[in-house]
């Protein structure tokens, strides 16, 4: 099958969304308060050793995906049987994103238009993207990603001149100590966006250069996470954590406090174009390993699946949850501990020590061949 590449830049701007993502608006952190920001430093540490985890997971199997990890660690039938597992956890996952999305548009920027109507709008583009491929996802994403890191900086800008920082909002600091902080990193913080970064078992095969592959993915990673600091320190700074937490979209409500000179007011276009483009970088991520997986499966291109598959998706974002209410509830309390936690860290760290022993045992192997071969050749 036609493989694909990408470069190291395209990779970069590919983590860097897929880590942005909706979390950016939504924000991270925010049941700790004013203690957010320690929150998100201890998650990055914890992320950057799950990053390092990923790429050593590549290493133990190069050149090879996570669906075809599944049958050297196993065998066939059971990888296609964790590959329709990973599917489904993919496409579902693709569903929450866009629904974040639709949610955003439907309460905030179109609010007489059906949640329906923008889904279904992002849905075509997708489709189109995943048809065409991984190169052209990561193109896209490479083209708008300076604007979106433009924006942010703006917006932090703005904020700061209009006045809307109270810097009495992230104090006392650490009032009740670390220990209540654990529960919030652990799950949550950890799997959303770090643990996340199983995509990269089934996209890092593609990049032309893998070579630097590994600093491109660290730097993006912390760039991604320090961009998310700052913007959940904006939210808590401007909004109070008690608001930050009522706000369906906190990123949002505090763009809208922006008014410099009655001139520079109603920004929210700034907010909307980085969560949508996160969004679509996203949810197109997951749409594609879940494609993958099913070329894998049935040995026939993912394109074969892209539209059809694109349009279930579409289908099952406005059925998955009544209200956002829901939604957020099952994103929340069931799946981290359900989907996130067995299928992000459980599995890939079964195959990480299966790889290893089989890597071991290669190893013994050749050095008693080449110890025979010398004591028979002497």
């Amino acid at each position: 099958m036609l493989k694909e590449n990408i470069s190291l830049t395209q990779l970069a701007a590919v983590i860097f969304n897929f880590q942005i993502g909706s979390t950016i608006v939504i924000g991270l952190g925010l049941k700790a308060k004013e203690d957010a920001w320690i929150v998100l430093l201890i998650a990055l540490g914890l992320g950057i050793i799950i990053t390092l985890f990923f790429i050593y997971m590549m290493t133990l199997a190069p050149g090879k995906n996570l669906f075809e990890m599944f049958e050297y660690c196993f065998t066939r039938p059971v990888a296609i049987g964790l590959s329709f597992v990973y599917a489904t956890y993919f496409f579902y996952y693709s569903c929450r994103i866009i629904r974040d999305f639709g949610e955003l548009i439907a309460s905030t920027v179109l609010p007489i238009t059906p949640i329906e109507v923008s889904t279904i709008m992002l849905v075509i583009v997708m489709g189109y993207i995943m048809y065409m491929g991984l190169e052209v996802l990561a193109r896209t994403a490479e083209i708008f990603t300076p604007y979106a890191f433009i924006f942010i900086l703006l917006l932090f800008i703005f904020l700061y001149a209009g006045n809307n920082f109270d810097f009495s909002n992230i104090r006392p600091i650490l009032k009740d100590g670390f220990k209540p902080l654990w529960s919030i990193i652990f799950p949550y913080e950890i799997v959303r966006p770090y643990g996340q970064l199983i995509i990269l078992t089934y996209i890092l095969s593609n990049v032309s250069n893998a070579k630097y592959s590994k600093k491109i993915i660290i730097y993006s990673v912390l760039i991604s996470s320090l961009l998310l600091l700052v913007t959940s320190l904006m939210i808590v700074l401007s909004l109070g954590h008690d608001i930050a937490l009522r706000s369906n979209f906190a990123l949002l409500s505090a763009a809208r406090l922006v008014s410099i000179g009655n001139f520079l007011q109603r920004i929210d276009a700034i907010v909307v174009f980085c969560m949508m483009l996160g969004t679509l970088v996203k949810s197109c991520i997951y749409i594609y390993g879940g494609l993958k997986a099913l070329e894998y499966i049935f040995n026939q291109t993912f394109r074969y699946f892209a539209f059809p598959m694109v349009c279930v998706v579409g289908v099952f974002t406005t059925l998955i949850a009544r209200n956002y209410s829901d939604h957020m509830n099952e994103g929340l309390q069931s799946n981290p501990y359900l989907l996130h936690i067995p299928l992000q860290f459980g599995l890939p760290s079964l195959m990480v020590l299966i790889m290893m022993v089989k890597h071991w045992n290669k190893s013994n192997t050749r050095k008693k061949v080449n110890r025979d071969y010398s004591e028979h050749g002497s």
